[in-house]
């Protein structure tokens, strides 16, 4: 018996369970904590996302429209972003009611509880407990399938709220017949100008009972248009009544709707249900897990199910979809999507594209081209057909040029590599000055580190685009602009760090998250070299040196300092595998000969960070990349450097994993898989091609450093430089650099320029500017700036250096939750004509003019006398970016005068932080 037992356990497979893939995937996963997801129904990449909203605000945790700790629902409506961090969709709200109609949120929300409540790949239901309607729906690509049963009989209601999450800029209602309803919602959030048109059909007919266009209109029309819409449908049920709904969306027009609509041309939910699983299904069967482990099954196919949920189909069944331009265009050989967060996912989930979805990641592309050229640009954060300008880099290009390295053919490569250098030539964010001086300052671009990184990265990837297409001397170029990561790396304490005017920024805490860099601090972007890791190796000293730093990286305190910052979650020391900036570090391990830490970090992170639960990601989703980063590394695989053939290798999670591809073949990989076939897995055929070569790196001089961030001095000022080999400078344009031997002083504002010389390289020639003071004022704060702007101290505010418009440049103060005030002592009497205090508005960042400003005359003894008051007149709701100076014209002799500035206070409903406290930011303070 011993003997047969022990054969019995060999031969049992060590997978045994056999239910179709769609049925492991809990889309509750991440809807708790700050994972951003949402649970409804949608197809693989899908236009629709039908699902129940929970929030009506643009809360943090709300950007999903559900957050699982809630107990409302509110409606259901057909658009949601998976993980996001900034809210937007919720577009067509639908919501069934019992008893008389009404529009009121508050009155037709209703109560439900996670009892009753299922999802699945594809499904949704819920039982609304206000008025015991069981709600069920699915969808196919571009339509929302509702079922409503009704336990109850009464008259039944259903809402169709225009109004629902954003600013409505225009919407329309058309009664078509008894049973068919089109609208348009027209809205501004994140993305500025948004057009969804739907066609609803009902089963049964409806009478349109209520409607509120805030113009007064009658229900008795069949047509309405307002920039506020909202409206009512009504039938007679019976206890045990079904009533179906069809949504169809469409980005182009009412006639783009009805001809999606045919998706589903029948009112069989169960079929419908059937076909979207099915979908799904073939989608997940892409990669096949074998494990035991029934929760790790579950966690795999949720991953692999979020990695598929955006970007998201875009274009009518016809192939016509709504351009960068608002124009209409049809797709021709290609489908056209939307919804890119490339920051985030060119990392992790646009890799696993390639290898699971060549032909899709062949669309993506090709609709970046279409972008490119109907917009100007290749996309950033492109949502629904308008750029957010969110987040930095040109992350379409190592897409890009990850799909050609991998021999993804179905795109044009010319168009492509045309839009990607066209990225990097461009002025804007920190670019001009990147392409001058080899780096990005803070007195040039807020992020500046961060955006200093990234640029650098993207450049390797159009350097390797230009050497796959023969494009020499632009090879030449971006090779050397990929280096430019050394000028912001400080040797001494072997971090990136901030520059101002051409200095290290003091005082300097790596822990601190600040302005310099991107939803992160310095430790969680001093290991972002993909391009170069051994040239990053090398700057440390050693590989000794530089496993001693990724071994402080993981095992410093977690607590940061400076701004709260809700992105970095999921620490280890200061790794944050909550946000992406920190997702390779891990495999880093593997370039100094160490894979077991590798592994040791690697597999800690998919034991701990997700679970099945609904708080079971550690992070934001961001639209398949917290997900993507759990499929690759379960399989042993990530892509440190997209843009480059091989992979990082770690040990796999699972006993085994099997891959199909597109062309009919399959992949294997298992615990005894070699090493080098793990590298190259899904590319084994590109081996030692053309596209297996990266750009050779050759050496590039670092710019030298000054030695003092200020800008501003009284008298005499002392002018230091420091750097590689030999420096150059020169003193307001003279014709001759000079070579630099000691520090020297300057007594009058100057711009002073400065190079290196070394290993027959130049460094890019670097400037810091000087600024003799225009007085001699001493500023006393009667309160304390927010630590995070405090402009380097008090004498800022009298400098004679004027803040720009861009704030996260670090030249104002900033003054939150309290009003500002400040006694300006000009160290005699004088006559005075005119005192101006500048301050600014940029109502999105918090930052409101002052409700009031007030100027003093103060004696000796500290009294002080009114010399007049402005009255703000900036509309708070005023969403330009905008710099005011408030002027006091009394001529009055006086040694002190006052400036007092009143907070506007507490951010009001319509504003998307309503509750939260109005900053004040001021700078310059001039007296004439």
């Amino acid at each position: 018996m011993i003997m047969k037992h022990l054969v019995f356990i060999f031969l049992m497979p060590l997978c045994v369970w056999s239910q179709p893939l769609y049925e492991l995937v809990n889309p509750f996963i991440g809807t708790g904590g700050h994972g951003h997801t949402f649970p409804g129904a949608t197809a693989p990449f899908g236009m629709v996302q039908l699902s129940p909203d929970t929030r009506i605000d643009g809360s943090w945790d709300g950007c999903s429209g559900y957050h699982y700790s809630d107990t409302v629902i509110y409606g259901f409506s057909h658009t949601h972003l998976s993980g996001t961090g900034v809210s937007d969709f919720g577009d067509i709200l639908v919501m069934p009611v019992m008893g008389e109609p009404t529009l009121d949120r508050e009155q037709y929300a209703s109560r439900f509880s996670h009892d009753k409540e299922k999802a699945s790949a594809g499904f949704y239901s819920v039982f609304l407990e206000d008025d015991a309607i069981l709600a069920e729906m699915t969808t196919s690509t571009r339509v929302g399938f509702h079922k409503y049963t009704f336990s109850k009989e009464g008259k039944a209601n259903f809402v169709i709220d225009l109004n629902h999450r954003d600013k409505l800029l225009d919407a329309q209602l058309r009664v078509v017949d008894a049973q068919t309803v089109e609208v348009l919602r027209r809205s501004e959030a994140w993305a500025r100008d948004q057009y969804v048109y739907a066609r609803i059909s009902f089963d049964r007919p409806v009478e349109l009972t209520l409607v509120d266009d805030g113009k007064g209109s009658m229900v008795s029309g069949k047509e309405f248009r307002s920039t506020s819409l909202a409206a009512a449908f009504s039938t007679n049920v019976s206890k045990g009544d079904i009533v179906k709904i069809r949504v169809a969306l469409s980005p182009t027009g009412f006639d783009g709707a009805r001809r999606n609509l045919g998706e589903i041309s029948h009112w069989d939910f169960d079929k419908a249900l059937r076909e979207v699983q099915q979908l799904w299904d073939t989608e997940l069967s892409k990669i096949e897990i074998t494990t035991n482990d029934l929760q790790k099954r579950i966690i795999f196919y949720t991953a692999l199910y979020h990695t598929m949920i955006q970007p998201n189909i875009a274009q009518d069944v016809d192939g016509y979809y709504r351009g960068r331009d608002h124009k209409i265009y049809r797709a021709e050989g290609f489908n056209y999507y939307s919804v890119f967060s490339l920051w985030d996912t060119f990392r992790a989930a646009h890799p696993l594209y390639t290898l699971i979805d060549k032909k899709r990641t062949a669309d993506f592309i090709t609709t970046f081209i279409k972008q490119y050229e109907q917009g100007g640009a290749l996309p950033v954060w492109e949502l629904a057909s308008n750029e957010t300008g969110c987040m930095i880099g040109y992350h379409a290009v190592p897409v890009i040029a990850d799909a050609m390295i991998k021999g993804i053919k179905e795109f044009d490569y010319q168009k492509a590599y045309e839009a990607a250098k066209h990225s990097a030539m461009l002025d804007h964010l920190g670019l001009d000055a990147y392409k001058k001086q080899g780096f990005i300052a803070i007195d040039d671009e807020h992020e500046s580190v961060s955006k200093t990184l990234e640029y650098a990265y993207d450049d390797w990837c159009i350097a390797q685009m230009a050497r796959f297409l023969g494009k020499s001397a632009d090879e030449r170029l971006f090779v050397e602009r990929s280096q430019y990561w050394k000028n912001v790396f400080d040797s001494s304490t072997k971090l990136m760090r901030p520059r101002r005017n051409g200095a290290w920024d003091t005082p300097f805490d790596p822990r601190e998250v600040n302005n310099n860099f991107t939803e992160g601090n310095s430790w969680q972007y001093s290991f972002f070299v993909p391009q170069d890791v051994a040239g990053l190796v090398e700057a440390h000293g050693s590989p000794a040196e530089f496993e001693a730093k990724l071994d402080e990286l993981f095992s410093l305190p977690s607590k940061t300092t400076g701004r709260k910052q809700v992105d970095i979650t999921g620490l280890i020391g200061q790794y944050a595998h909550g946000n992406e900036p920190s997702h390779h570090m891990a495999y880093l391990y593997n370039y100094i000969g160490k894979p077991q830490k590798t592994s040791e970090k690697v597999r800690y992170i998919l034991d701990n960070f997700y679970t099945n639960a609904p708080d079971g990601l550690i992070g934001n989703e961001d639209c398949g990349q917290m997900s993507a980063w759990y499929v690759l590394s379960s399989m042993g695989l990530y892509s440190v450097t997209p843009g480059q053939l091989k992979w990082s290798v770690t040990e796999p999670y699972f006993d085994a994993i099997r891959v199909r591809f597109e062309d009919g073949s399959t992949g294997f990989i298992g615990k005894a898989t070699p090493k080098e076939e793990r590298e190259y897995f899904g590319f084994r055929q590109l081996k030692g091609s053309k596209s297996d070569a990266t750009p050779e790196i050759s050496e590039v001089a670092v710019a030298p450093v000054f030695a003092s961030p200020s800008r501003s001095f009284a008298g005499k000022t002392l002018v230091g430089l420091s750097g590689q080999g030999r420096i150059f400078y020169r003193i307001n344009g003279d014709k001759k650099f000079q070579l630099y031997k000691k520090p020297f002083r300057i007594k009058n504002s100057a711009v002073i320029e400065a190079y290196s010389e070394y290993g027959g390289a130049q460094s890019k020639v670097v400037a810091a500017t000087y600024i003799r003071r225009p007085n001699d004022f001493i500023v006393k704060l009667s309160q304390n700036p927010n630590p995070q702007y405090t402009a380097g101290g008090s004498d800022a505010l009298t400098d004679g250096i004027a803040g720009s418009t861009n704030w996260r440049k670090g030249d104002w103060h900033g003054y939150q939750s309290t009003d500002f005030e400040c006694t300006v002592d000009l160290r005699r009497n004088r006559k005075i004509q005119t005192i101006t205090a500048g301050f600014l508005q940029d109502t999105r960042s918090w930052i409101l003019m002052p409700t009031r400003v007030e100027f003093y005359a103060v004696d000796k003894k500290g009294n002080q006398q009114l010399l007049t008051f402005v009255d703000n007149t900036v509309a708070a709701d005023n969403y330009d970016l905008i710099r005011k100076e408030f002027h006091c014209n009394v001529p009055v002799k006086t040694k002190q005068i006052r400036v007092k500035a009143y907070n506007f206070g507490t951010l009001p409903k319509w504003h998307q932080g309503a509750g939260g406290d109005a900053f004040i930011f001021v700078d310059e303070i001039s007296v004439r």
